[in-house]
């Protein structure tokens, strides 16, 4: 079953392993080893999330003399931000209409 790649990308942050380390990635490359550091788990276990990461589109490999760095890739948060940004106004529209039932609800009080 092949998935799109929303759905891809929507499963590889599914996970907070892995949103980590686009957050690391977001400020520049890293080796395996240094994306690794902070994490109580194996590199293996690293490399796993890396793989998911990046069949999701979300990171490249890179290549520097016998260093493999990984970096971010934009182009499907960008997706997801444009998917996103259909809903949006939906959203807002709703913090909108709650935030002037709390209004409502503020000056009933002050005028009992």
């Amino acid at each position: 079953m092949a998935l799109d790649d929303l759905s891809l990308t929507f499963a590889a942050l599914a996970d907070p392993t892995r949103r980590a380390i686009l957050a690391r990635l977001a400020s520049g490359e890293s080796t395996v080893a240094e994306l690794s550091e902070p994490f109580d788990i194996s590199g293996p276990a690293v490399c796993k999330h890396l793989k998911v990461l990046e069949k999701a589109g979300l990171i490249v490999q890179g290549r520097k003399a016998q260093w493999r760095p990984r970096r971010i890739e934009t182009g499907r948060l960008a997706a997801v931000d444009a998917w996103l940004g259909f809903y949006r106004p939906l959203w807002e529209a709703r913090f909108d209409r709650m935030e002037d039932h709390l209004k409502q609800l503020q000056e009933g009080k002050a005028n009992a």
